[in-house]
This record gives structure tokens, sequence and C-alpha cells, in this order.
């Protein structure tokens, strides 16, 4: 995959055709590979999409400021942001829906007259995911959260408004255990641990989430303890890409585990049907993924 820069990309491309992922790092991303299946399949049928292209775009944290006018002159229809951008472009851009404003992030932009408007498919991402794999909803869930950071605060606020009963969050540093806590101060349903204080009062049917990174390396230790995992418990892992601890004490107490995959397809999914109004075939972009992973495993 080709990695554009900002001083690199060619930004004569005809307004309403280009698509972007802004990032640093970003030579990882799985998402021009998801997407541009998706738009070529999806031409078939709507002509109009057949010169759209989505690229991605390695953009420091401290250009993120100069690249977004940028691409808003050249016409650029989208944009989806990764780390380290998704709490700073809220900052900078003047229209963001109320669920984005409430998570404190972004991940994807859609260009309007005077700027660009911001929305997070995350939490549609991840509330998907669970429905996917487990075949169960979120309402009345009863949903623990390993982990404080960015991602985590977006899932919790999509588990809130997807019906869950109690979220409790679990961290090792009770600083950002703290900063969380202030910031979704006044929402009921929540509870927060530090992981050496940690209740163990699980319902039984508990869904866990790995909302931290780590996962991303077979050797990294599970966020997890296995002691805690019992019959009739979820997993659900936002890190994807190798068989790791977490997933190797889930087989071993035979319980659901799924990885993150499956919220990476439906947050690509949900941005793709805002950009261009139409159905998004989910299928296409899940096996576009997969298939992109399965090369990298065989060449690493």
């Amino acid at each position: 995959m080709h990695v554009h820069s900002l001083d690199n990309l060619d930004l004569s491309a005809p307004p309403g055709q280009r698509l972007v992922v802004l990032g640093d790092p970003i030579s990882h991303s799985l998402s021009p590979f998801m997407h541009n299946a998706a738009l070529n399949a999806m031409s078939v049928d709507s002509p109009e999409l057949a010169g759209w292209r989505y690229e991605a775009v390695r953009v420091p944290a401290d250009r993120l400021a100069e690249a977004l006018p940028r691409l808003h002159q050249a016409g650029v229809r989208g944009i989806n942001l990764t780390i380290p951008h998704k709490v700073r472009a809220l900052e900078l851009i003047g229209d963001a829906d109320p669920l984005s404003r409430a998570m404190g992030a972004v991940n994807t932009l859609v260009r309007t007259e005077t700027g660009y408007r911001g929305t997070n498919t995350d939490g549609y991402g991840i509330v998907q995911a669970i429905r996917e794999h487990f075949d169960c909803g979120l309402e009345g869930a009863d949903v623990w959260i390993y982990g404080a950071g960015g991602a985590a605060r977006g899932i919790v606020v999509a588990c809130l408004e997807a019906g869950a009963r109690r979220i409790t969050v679990l961290n090792r540093s009770p600083e950002r255990l703290g900063e969380l806590q202030v910031d979704l101060a006044g929402r009921v349903g929540i509870r927060f641990f530090s992981l050496a204080a940690a209740p163990d009062d699980f319902d039984p049917e508990a869904i866990l989430v790995n909302a931290t990174s780590l996962g991303l390396k077979a050797s990294d230790r599970s966020p997890v303890e296995p002691s805690v995992l019992r019959a009739g418990m979820r997993v659900y892992d936002t890190t994807y890409g190798c068989f790791n601890r977490l997933a190797s004490a889930c087989r071993e107490a035979g319980i659901p585990y799924a990885d993150g995959l499956s919220m990476l397809v439906w947050q690509g999914v949900r941005s793709l049907e805002i950009w261009t109004g139409k159905s998004v075939p989910a299928q296409i972009m899940r096996v576009a993924a997969e298939n992109e992973l399965k090369l990298r495993n065989q060449d690493g």
C-alpha cells in the first residue's frame, strides 16, 4: 500500500471522489483495502462511484491543523481519523454531533461548504460487532471494560446508548481512571475501579471488553486475569492481528471470544454509508481486511 504525506499528496482529484485516512503511524492501516474493495463492488450498480478512491495519508500530530483546511480546499469528501488525531480533530472542527462530543473524539469527517462535520462510528462498530459475534444486544447487559484511554471512552458511551444496565471500568493507572471518571461525571450506571481493587460481582453472562493495547503482540500479558473468566461470559478484544494470551485464556475457559477486526469493519461500513449515502457491502470489506492480514502474517 502506498502511503502519502501532506507534501506528496496529489490534491487535484475532482471534488467528491477522494476519501482519506489520516494517522501517524498509518502504514499498518487496513482501511484502504476495505474501502476500495467496497467502492469497486458498489460502483457496479452505482457507476458514479467508479472514480472514488480511499488513500492513507501520514499526518503527524503537529500538522493536523494544517491538513484539514488543505484537504477541504482540495474538495476531499470524507476523512477517517486514527491515532493520534481523534481528540484533537474534535477541537479543530466547528461542527460535530452530540454523540461525538459525549465520546470526546471523532473518527469520521464529512465535507460541508464551510468545513468538516464530525461524527464517531467507533461506537456503532463495537455494538454491531458484539451483536454479530455473540448473538446478543447490549440492552440490560453487564459490561466490564478494561482500559481508560480514548478507546474506552467511546465504548462506554456507545454501550450506555445501546442500553447497557451497568458498566464497570477497570484500569491499572488510577490517574487515567480518574480523568475518565471526571469526564463522564453525571452519567448513570458507570463504576470505576483500579485493577488492584476490582470487585468480583460479574453477572453470569457479563460481557468483558479489552480496550487496552495489550494483545497487539502475542507476547503481551493478558489485560484480563484468567482467574475471572467463567462459563457464560463473553469476551470482546479490540486488538486484532494475532492469537494473544487473552484469546488463549478464553479458549482454555471455553468461553466465546472475538477480536477487534469486526469492530474495524463495522465502523468502516458506517463511515462509507455516511459518505456515499448508499448501502455498503460489509462482507466484502471483511474479506478484504482478512486477506490483507493473511498476507502480512505470511510475510512476517
